[in-house]
């Protein structure tokens, strides 16, 4: 069983930055960000081993990890109104090629981290 504890949501003004974080209770090679809005499905954002971005977001928002502390980290710049969301971190093992950003192929879920954007 792998625990995830994301943190760093808030309520920003647009064209702010936040940092999200995710720490695992285990190391998985495979952890993604995705995130809800209210009457939205669930999106996929970013994902890590491999690193792949989801063509409309790549450019404000940056993964990275640290495998030392378990962690994953989503920084996310120019902050806009429709970024407003819950996000959620994830984790999963034997992900197909081109899944990692994908929902349903993360079994592993972290409570998610309410982002609120205001103009």
């Amino acid at each position: 069983q792998v625990q995830l504890v994301e943190s760093g949501g808030g309520s920003v003004q647009a064209g702010g930055s936040l940092r999200l974080s995710c720490v695992a209770s285990v190391y998985v090679n495979s952890m993604a960000w995705f995130r809800q809005a209210p009457g939205k499905e669930r999106e996929g954002i970013a994902g890590v081993g491999p690193t792949v971005y989801a063509d409309s977001m790549e450019g404000r928002f940056t993964i990275s990890r640290d495998v030392a502390k378990k962690a994953v980290y989503l920084d996310i710049h120019s902050l806009k109104p429709e970024d407003t969301a819950v996000y959620y971190c994830a984790a999963g093992v034997s992900i197909s090629l081109g899944g990692h950003l994908n929902p349903s192929a993360y079994r592993y879920w972290g409570q998610g981290t309410q982002v609120t954007v205001s103009s």
